[in-house]
């Protein structure tokens, strides 16, 4: 069997959806099956070290949500007929897919968050993109949703048949998500960054209002202020759309010189920066599935997160949940955590035990058997 692997729009393996595919190309089984991965060239070796027994076909120095958008409308259907594969698989369904193919399609979809809620909200997908997405996913044989929220907007949005979704967590890396032993040292060493304790964390890249940091900001503020705490707030992520309101919410604090920004941060230092927190908190008004709360909690770490989107399916019972557009709501779980070790300790236990229940080996093991199944109907 030889299955064709989009890495269109995987940001070079930096994002969550690189991670994804990094993950599962780490897992994959190799018997029978042959995998070809194709995409712009300078990712010919982003995927080499998870991979090394696939090839890759590389296309131009093209970059971008429209230049990704053009060559799938226009070059793939020919391309997936040419290369005979047995079966596509696009691992960034909702950010980059053809109308038609010449073999069987597979895509994952992460999100729809250019699809929900006010316009502002929206992740930028451009105008081309948002009128064919819908239809493109429709066209796909079988759709993998990273959470039952997805699915259900699979179904209300893009009016995917839902026989034709399967739901399958993403999973955690355990063997770097995990507790360590905590010093008397008072600052986090992490090149080419140090972070002073005790911090609260939220890593997610910078983008303005979805991810809600100006919202987290003000709690942040609520916090200090009520309880003269020495904590720093740690803003962890890129740049990106919106960026700019963020950062000038943050000049205008008066807590101002304890809100660090890392700029993007490398995935493969994430691990550290989680298990050096006191508090993670997930302010985010749309998640399509919460890795960084489970990430948290893998790390031993207690989790506040937005009562929103994915978020609760993800965290259950294992996260105090706050209301996202209410700061003094955000602030009174941070304080509870920050003052109640009793409850600290309690959502620790909780998180550690939630975090178990995932794993990328059966992410993988279910992502393989419905790719198996598509090209055997």
């Amino acid at each position: 069997m030889k299955i064709g692997i989009d890495t269109f729009a995987c940001d070079g393996g930096k994002s969550g959806i690189g991670a994804y595919l990094l993950h599962l190309l780490k897992r994959l089984p190799r018997f029978e099956e042959r995998y070809e991965l194709f995409g712009w060239e300078f990712d010919q070796y982003t995927f080499a070290d998870a991979a090394p027994d696939a090839d890759f076909v590389p296309f131009g120095s093209g970059n971008g949500i429209f230049a990704d958008t053009l060559w799938h409308l226009f070059r793939y259907p020919d391309f997936s007929r040419t290369r005979g594969y047995d079966l596509c698989f696009f691992p960034a369904a909702n950010r980059s897919l053809p109308s038609s193919s010449g073999c069987p399609t597979v895509g994952t979809v992460h999100d729809l968050a250019a699809y929900r809620g006010p316009r502002r909200n929206r992740e930028h997908l451009g105008a081309l993109l948002r009128m064919v997405m819908p239809n493109s996913l429709r066209s796909l044989d079988r759709v993998i949703a990273v959470s039952d929220w997805v699915k259900n907007e699979l179904v209300e949005v893009a009016r995917v048949p839902e026989s034709r979704i399967e739901v399958i967590h993403d999973g955690v890396d355990l063997a770097a998500f995990h507790p360590r032993q905590r010093n008397e040292e008072s600052v986090v060493l992490i090149q080419p960054f140090s972070f002073r304790r005790p911090y609260i964390l939220y890593a997610a890249r910078l983008e303005h209002p979805v991810k809600n940091h100006v919202g987290l900001i003000k709690a942040f503020e609520i916090f200090k202020a009520r309880t003269k705490h020495p904590h720093r707030l740690v803003l962890a992520g890129a740049e990106r759309k919106g960026a700019e309101a963020i950062k000038r919410a943050a000049a205008r604090s008066p807590y101002r010189n304890d809100i660090f920004f890392t700029g993007y941060f490398p995935l493969k230092n994430l691990p550290e920066l989680y298990a050096g927190a006191d508090v993670v908190v997930i302010p985010s008004r749309y998640e399509g599935f919460g890795m960084g709360a489970l990430e948290a909690m893998a790390s031993g770490v207690p989790v506040a997160v937005a009562r929103a989107a994915s978020l609760p399916e993800t965290a259950e019972h294992a996260a105090l949940y706050f209301d996202p557009d209410d700061p003094e709501d955000m602030a009174d779980r941070i304080v509870t955590f920050t003052t109640d070790r009793e409850c600290y300790r309690e959502y620790r236990k909780r998180g550690l035990e939630r975090a178990q229940l995932f794993s990328w080996d059966k992410t993988a093991e279910r992502t393989f058997a419905v790719l198996r199944d598509t090209v055997g109907r």
